[in-house]
């Protein structure tokens, strides 16, 4: 499983010529309410046995949940299943809020 910054996936959601990732938000709904990633898909990590045949494993996704822990334990399980191109967003939604977006609400 790869690591990614914030600051990293800002610069690759903002470069139109490289192929952009599933945003998969493992968070639970309320969180995913308070704030979120344009374009993420909110799956929460309980569902994610259930419905990860809803995603690619050819695709790169990108994993995020509030801090970073949950979307690590959500990428090892997407990779023991199969997929290859698993990236944990160091920080998660947290770190965005606090590093890249500062309208973001925090929680």
């Amino acid at each position: 499983m790869q690591h990614l910054t914030v600051e990293e996936l800002a610069v690759w959601l903002a470069d139109s010529s490289r192929p952009q990732p599933v945003l998969l938000d493992v968070r639970e709904a309320w969180e995913y309410e308070t704030c979120h990633l344009q374009g993420s898909l909110l799956i929460p990590m309980s569902s994610i046995p259930a419905r990860q045949e809803e995603l690619d494993p050819e695709q790169a996704i990108v994993c995020i949940c509030h801090h970073g822990a949950r979307s690590m334990q959500v990428g090892a399980f997407l990779e023991r299943a199969g997929f290859e191109h698993i990236v944990n967003l160091t920080g998660g939604i947290h770190a965005w809020a606090m590093q890249i977006d500062s309208s973001m609400p925090t929680y």
